[in-house]
């Protein structure tokens, strides 16, 4: 062993601390609890290295127990909440709203709830010539549409706002009875997602995927939307994994986490 590698060298602190990386990076939205073995394997690192360092991380409250399994500590949320204080939203938004734009070729928005309305505060336009009308600052209703949807699932008190006040009908498929809209908004919540298809605009398809900070409240709705005949059900279907990788990528740079 060189002198650089030896135990309490700055180099070996280095290399100690990017095994710590790449095991907490192991967890994600979809994967909040792992076993040590999901650790191993997700990892890539030896089975020792990852059973000495996880205990470690325990002792030090960076990873937590959970029943047989490990999450991410408390402690890394209370780091996490002072060096997001100050970090705007739409800022961290705006790029992430181009590329999902550049890999979808559709118009991606982010909403946030005002009142009982929603409303686009930032997005990136598609470059097609055919497009559904999108600015910043438009207001919307939050009974119609995927990010309407995925704000009243994650605002149970804007939820009961909504339906107990009159919902008027745009299209032939907007929902308009409060039972049949508690039962898509409680679907939303299970799936983690929305996707709508003329409830808005006729022939005009929409998706969206909640984004929530560290006190797992919601920010707001990150969407897609675009005409039908581009986004059918089927494709909307096929990006749901490209969008809500986007959501959790906006998550974690918030330092944010899912409510449970």
């Amino acid at each position: 062993m060189s002198v650089d590698d030896a135990p309490g060298s700055a180099k070996h602190r280095l290399l100690v601390l990017g095994k710590i990386t790449e095991i907490l990076d192991a967890f994600s939205l979809d994967r909040p609890v792992l076993t040590l073995g999901e650790i191993q394997r997700l990892s890539g690192l030896p089975a020792s290295t990852v059973q000495r360092l996880v205990a470690n991380m325990v002792a030090e409250g960076l990873l937590d127990r959970a029943g047989d399994g490990i999450r991410i500590g408390v402690r890394m949320a209370y780091w996490a909440a002072p060096a997001t204080r100050d970090v705007d939203v739409l800022e961290l938004v705006q790029p992430v709203l181009r590329e999902l734009r550049d890999e979808t070729g559709e118009t991606a928005c982010f909403f946030r709830a005002e009142q009982r309305q929603r409303v686009c505060v930032a997005m990136a336009e598609t470059r097609h010539a055919l497009r559904r009308e999108m600015y910043v600052g438009k207001v919307m209703p939050l009974h119609v549409g995927s990010a309407g949807r995925v704000i009243l699932a994650w605002r149970p008190d804007l939820a009961e706002a909504v339906l107990e006040a009159p919902m008027p009908a745009f299209t032939e498929e907007t929902i308009t009875d409060p039972a049949e809209l508690r039962a898509a908004v409680d679907q939303t919540r299970r799936d983690g997602f929305a996707v709508t298809v003329g409830e808005r605009d006729d022939g005009a398809s929409g998706l969206a995927a909640p984004v929530f900070d560290s006190a797992a409240e919601l920010v707001g709705a990150l969407a897609l939307s675009g005409p039908t005949f581009r986004m059918p059900r089927e494709r909307c279907e096929e990006w749901l994994d490209v969008l809500v990788s986007r959501a959790e990528q906006v998550i974690r740079t918030l330092g944010g986490r899912r409510p449970h």
